[in-house]
């Protein structure tokens, strides 16, 4: 059971008018990643934003430095896990866009200005765009650019030689947006109420945030290949015992997760301009069912 964390809340003193995206990133002693991470944000973005940060014990010095930097931030003594973190961070927001974004990522040029041209294109708020990752080991997953090795950490950075390549790309856009760096309007983060604690310290909540949002109407799962980040795998979850969210997921929703992944989300597939999302029946979701309820045992 997941201990319910005492989070301490400070808001920056000062809002910057023109800010257009509230930045949540949550940290845990991993304050050269979070250095590397803002800095990133601060020299690449096309807009201005707010930073917020949620600092997971910061026995590194992470608490100390953000204090320096007049970043807003939420701070807990212990590990607060994603979700708790999370949902603490989206009250100080004061822009009308939440992006969820990991501290060991590297935000690539004009990131943000590639995201906010596509979301200048809806007519309304129900979409849930991701950007596209960069990881220098390939794990199979079909919505990341990889292997691609501009260095496994801030030391072996090789930032000419990505730079070089992000100019070059022409990544299209994918389905099944669902993890960071990750971006919803904040009227629907606040109608499906955040990420969900149940899935503390976290483990599946990304799955179920976007169930959450499918709920409430949302059909535009969009991965927007021009976004990119530099992702480092710097593998902080190592450090956690794992939450069993994949039968959370099942006895929630009476299906796998990674049903909603492959067969509702479409997640690494081309996407299709006007070729919105559908949810399948039938016998592949009889036999989904089967899957969840043999997981839930």
């Amino acid at each position: 059971m997941f201990e319910k964390p005492v989070i301490n809340f400070s808001p920056a003193t000062e809002r910057r008018s023109d800010e257009l995206f509230s930045i949540l990133i949550p940290t845990w002693n991993n304050l050269p990643y979070l250095k590397f991470c803002i800095d990133s944000i601060l020299k690449n973005s096309f807009y201005k934003h707010q930073i917020i940060v949620h600092v997971n014990e910061g026995t590194d010095g992470t608490l100390e430095w953000i204090k320096e930097q007049g970043f807003s931030y939420t701070a807990s003594n212990q590990n607060a896990g994603v979700c708790y973190a999370l949902n603490a961070m989206s009250t100080l927001a004061v822009t009308d866009y939440i992006v969820y974004m990991n501290d060991d990522m590297y935000a690539c040029k004009n990131w943000d200005y590639n995201l906010f041209e596509e979301i200048k294109k809806k007519a309304d708020c129900y979409f849930y765009f991701s950007g596209t990752m960069i990881e220098f080991e390939d794990t199979g997953n079909k919505a990341v650019l990889a292997p691609y090795d501009f260095g496994q950490n801030p030391e072996t950075f090789d930032e000419t030689g990505l730079c070089e390549f992000v100019s070059r790309q022409q990544h299209p856009d994918w389905y099944g947006a669902s993890w960071p760096p990750s971006i919803v309007h904040k009227k629907l983060w606040n109608q499906v109420q955040g990420y969900s604690t149940e899935y503390s310290p976290g483990f599946y909540s990304d799955p179920d945030f976007a169930m959450k949002l499918w709920n409430a109407g949302v059909r535009d799962f969009r991965g927007i290949g021009s976004s990119l980040v530099y992702h480092f795998r710097c593998k902080s979850t190592g450090r956690v015992m794992r939450n069993d969210g994949r039968k959370t997921f099942a006895k929630k929703w009476g299906f796998p997760a990674s049903f909603f992944y492959k067969d509702v989300l479409k997640m690494g597939e081309i996407y299709e301009a006007g070729k919105f999302l559908k949810f399948p029946s039938g016998i592949k979701l009889w036999l989904a069912k089967i899957r969840a309820a043999f997981i839930k045992i």
